[in-house]
């Protein structure tokens, strides 16, 4: 009796794509940012309806200063009712920008940097049960000021910026002090990144 399971080495596995015949497909929702969707598809013998958060997408930087420390902001969050910490981060929603331009965007928007080497990190699905984002997050290094500061509106205009070190940013993620996925993720990606250089 198996398990289920197939054993396999890590470098073989990968998610797959996955083109399935759509028989409808409706708009529930039109929203500023994002909409949601309901969709029914053709899954072997049955269809199955799904309803969904249609997103732009993202994209994210941890940017790390000369002392390793993360450029961290915080701004409230209404869905969860905090002021959570994140990393720069921002929808994908200038035509044809590509998702690293989009980085170098938001960091200059958010924390008023620019930084001279910027490159992938990791970039990962955030809800695939619940929405389609994709967010695409950058390692930046060597920052610098931006030529001018941003002028920041609604939940932004009270952000708080902090520089901590990674390996304190990491022990608050293990510790469940900060929570936000986006910054879990690239904080731990980075730490490895630096690690294998």
């Amino acid at each position: 009796m198996t398990d289920g399971t197939i054993d396999s080495s890590a470098h073989e596995l990968r998610d797959e794509p996955v083109d399935l015949e759509v028989i409808s497909s409706d708009l529930v929702y039109s929203g500023r940012v994002w909409d949601v969707r309901s969709e029914t598809v053709r899954f072997g013998d049955d269809e199955l309806t799904r309803q969904f958060v249609a997103h732009p997408g993202a994209a994210a930087v941890v940017a790390l200063d000369e002392d390793e420390r993360v450029v961290l902001i915080q701004q409230y969050r209404h869905p969860i009712r905090h002021r959570d910490w994140e990393i720069p981060a921002g929808l994908l929603d200038v035509p044809g920008e590509p998702p690293i331009e989009a980085a170098r965007r938001e960091l200059a928007e958010e924390v008023d940097l620019v930084a001279e080497r910027m490159e992938p990190l990791v970039s990962v699905f955030t809800t695939p049960g619940g929405n389609d984002e994709v967010i695409h997050i950058f390692l930046a290094r060597e920052l610098t000021p931006a030529p001018h500061a941003f002028d920041r509106e609604g939940e932004e205009a009270e952000m708080r910026v902090e520089r901590v070190p990674l390996t304190d940013v990491i022990d608050a993620v293990l510790a469940g002090r900060f929570r936000n996925g986006i910054l879990a993720t690239g904080v731990l990606a980075a730490a490895e990144r630096l690690r294998r250089e």
